[in-house]
This record gives structure tokens, C-alpha cells and sequence, in this order.
């Protein structure tokens, strides 16, 4: 299968997509999508499956609707996973729906699936995962060595508006009762200089790092003797969850009926119900490096279970199972992934050869097989071919900024 992922950013291009390609298929990531690519690309690609997923540059208003009318066109099965959900389902995710006319919805909050099908909206569940691509262990960098770290936005502004939410108690028995006893945390995400108000005592500047990126969180949970990692309810986890696991990091996050759902406490990782706990159980962890190590161990044997390739295999079943896709076949050639917006491809069509397709583009045959990573001249009807690489196209990108910029102003 052909599956095209319309997202750009870091955080969900590799996941997912990866995923899939685990699974035997082929992944194409579009890159920045504006009005005048998203058509021809679904004409490049033909797809068997389109899928969209999270908040990000991709999902402003004006491109849901550019999508929309496109994938009207096309009449190709669309599926939309909702990662927001239950934070943001009203002001985010049912708009967004509204606009797109998904197929389905996967979403990572189950008690909403019969909150979607009452309004219509066929749904199913599909949780958070990790792939060892991006998330897995490396010896400790000099540069990330801390005794405790937290890679996290602070969302003061939420925390604000929603001073009685699960992600303000988890604030309140993760971290505040370390600051509190002077305890070290190393902080690398946005506005965590802004949360004095919230935690009772102002971060020191040297504990707070800034922004990181995505690609690069893998090398904090490596080096960090613990990890904390925060909860937003305690019916279902965090990506971070499964990534700061797969990445070899000791995680300490909230004891939640969620977490002992997947993982066993002091076993997997390290759980705490309240500020005492959460002090006591970091000064017995912290001088004591051979429990660590075996928690670490557990923890990343545990977490195997969600990989994103059983997240990709559980979304095709779904599909199928609700008539979506009728059948999922495996690519020939195995999993791969591509990104449209830095290969031209070639969609090979019913008679075509790979002599012809080399002579077609004026490309010498061994550089496309060498491009694709074919072994013989056999390709098949359905098959997407990189030809070329290109350079990521100019306006998409520059519109994403300008969008971003404007965002800040609204």
C-alpha cells in the first residue's frame, strides 16, 4: 500500500510513517502542503490512504479546506487521528472534522469514541507510540548529563486557565516538591521561566535549557539519571511516555490507572501519587545506580509492545474491519519511506518498464535501481519510484513561517 502522510513537522513524520514502513508498506510524507500542491501530489502519489494527524503548520484553517476540496476529488479514503483529544476536542479537533470530512477518527482518548459515533462520526482508538529511529538509547552526552530532567513545554497559559486540570496536579506532585527541597531539575522545552506563580518557586536560569529539538530529545532521556515525564489525564498517556522509555531513560511520571494499565511501578519505571512520594522515591533512586539500570532494562523491554509498527498494523485493522479499505496489501519491495517534498517520484503504470521509466527521465537504469534500492529490473503496476532528489519548494515554507508569525498575534 501507498499510504501519504499530510504533515511536515519533526514530531510526526518519523513516528507513524515509520511505522508503516515497519510494516511492509510504503510511507510518503508531503512536506508543506499549499493550495496549489496538494492536488498534483495525490495525482503523483495515488494513494491508497491518506492520513492526517495532530495540530501543527498543516493544519490551519485555509489548508484544511484546500485538503478537503482536493481529497472531494480524489475520493480516496482519508482517516484523521486526533492527538489532541480531550485537551483541545471542542475547539480544535470537531472543527477540524467539520471542515475535513474524515472517513474516521482515530483518537488517543477512548471514552471519547462514543462521544464521536453519537454525533455521527465514525471513530476508533489508536494510542501514542515510539519508534527506535528517532527514540532509542545512546551512551550519556556530557552536553545532557543531569540527575533529573524534563523535556516539556510549560503551558503557563493553560495552566492558568485550567488551574484544576490533571496537568496542573501533575506539576504539583512531579516537580514542584523537588524545587521546593532545592533538588535540581534540568528543563530544556518553552516558558518554564514563567511558572513561578504555579510551582511556588522561580527556576533557577541555569536549570533551564530552552527549546530542543524533537529530533534531539533521545540524547536528554539517554543522559539523565531520571526522567520526569508528565501526565495531562490519568486515562491515557503521553507520547513522551513511550518515547523517554524507548529512548533508555528512567522515567518517573504519575501513578495513574493508565500507566499500571501498560507498565509495572519500580519494575518499568518509577510512579509517584504525591509530592512525598516523589522526593522519597528520587533520593532512593538517584544513590542507586544499580536499580536504575535494571528499571531502564525493564522499561525498554516493556515498551517494545507499542511500537508504531503495531500502531500502523492496529489503524489498517480498524480500516478494514469498518469497510474502509477493503484489503492492505504489503509493498513487494518492503516498507519504505519518502519524502515528497524532496524526491520527484514516478508512479509506475500498467506496461511500463524500468528501461522505459530510465529513458523516459533521460536517468541512467543503475541510478534509479541504486535511487530506490532495487536488486532487479522488476517493478510493478502501483509502484511509487524516486527519480530525483529536489530541493523543498520555497512558498510552503515561507507560508508556514508567515502563518506562524500571524498565530502569535491572534
Amino acid at each position: 500500500m501507498n499510504i501519504l502522510f499530510l504533515e511536515s513537522h519533526p514530531m510526526w513524520i518519523y513516528g507513524l510513517p515509520n511505522g508503516f514502513k515497519d510494516a511492509g508498506h510504503t510511507a510518503i510524507i508531503s512536506g508543506p502542503i499549499s493550495i496549489e500542491t496538494i492536488s498534483p501530489m495525490i495525482e503523483a502519489v495515488k494513494p491508497d490512504l491518506i492520513v492526517s494527524m495532530g495540530w501543527t503548520e498543516e493544519h490551519w484553517e485555509a489548508k484544511q479546506l484546500w485538503i478537503r476540496s482536493a481529497l472531494k476529488k480524489a475520493n480516496i479514503p482519508f482517516v484523521y487521528w486526533a492527538t489532541e483529544d480531550p485537551l483541545h476536542t471542542k475547539n480544535f479537533t470537531l472543527p477540524l472534522i467539520s471542515r475535513m470530512k474524515p472517513d474516521l477518527v482515530f483518537t488517543v482518548t477512548p471514552s471519547l469514541i462514543k462521544t464521536y459515533e453519537e454525533l455521527g462520526i465514525k471513530a476508533a482508538h489508536l494510542d501514542f507510540g515510539y519508534h527506535d529511529s528517532i527514540h532509542h538509547q545512546i551512551p550519556p552526552l556530557s552536553n545532557y548529563r543531569s540527575d533529573i530532567a524534563v523535556v516539556a513545554n510549560a503551558y503557563p497559559k493553560f495552566i492558568k486557565n485550567q488551574p484544576n486540570g490533571y496537568r496542573a496536579s501533575s506539576l504539583q506532585t512531579l516537580i514542584a516538591p523537588l524545587l521546593q527541597k532545592g533538588i535540581r531539575i534540568d528543563f530544556w522545552g518553552k516558558d518554564w521561566e514563567h511558572m513561578e506563580k504555579y510551582l511556588g518557586n522561580k527556576i533557577p536560569d541555569d536549570w533551564i535549557h530552552g527549546y530542543v529539538d524533537y529530533r534531539d530529545a533521545h540524547k536528554i532521556y539517554s543522559s539523565a539519571k531520571i526522567v520526569i515525564g508528565l501526565q495531562n489525564c490519568e486515562d491515557q498517556l503521553t507520547q513522551r511516555t513511550y518515547e523517554i522509555l524507548g529512548s533508555g531513560g528512567l522515567l518517573l511520571t504519575n501513578d495513574t490507572p493508565a500507566v499500571r494499565e501498560k507498565f509495572i511501578p519500580d519494575q518499568d519505571l518509577i510512579v509517584s501519587a504525591s509530592p512525598t512520594e516523589t522526593v522519597q522515591k528520587v533520593e532512593s533512586y538517584l544513590t542507586n545506580p544499580i536499580k536504575r539500570e535494571l528499571v531502564v532494562a525493564n522499561g525498554r523491554n516493556s515498551v517494545k509492545l507499542n511500537s508504531y509498527k503495531q500502531r500502523a498494523e492496529e489503524m489498517l485493522l480498524h480500516l478494514t474491519s469498518r469497510g474502509i479499505l477493503k484489503d492492505t496489501p504489503k509493498s513487494p519491495e518492503g516498507g519504505r519511506w519518502i519524502n515528497y517534498e524532496t524526491s520527484s517520484i514516478h508512479h509506475v503504470m500498467p506496461g511500463e518498464t524500468l528501461i522505459g521509466i530510465s529513458s523516459k527521465y533521460s536517468l541512467p537504469f543503475m541510478q534509479i535501481m541504486s535511487m530506490n534500492g532495487l536488486t532487479s529490473d522488476k517493478i510493478y503496476t502501483g509502484q511509487i519510484l524516486k527519480i530525483k532528489e529536489k530541493n523543498p519548494a520555497l512558498i510552503p515554507r515561507a507560508l508556514n513561517s508567515w502563518l506562524n508569525i500571524a498565530n502569535r498575534f491572534l
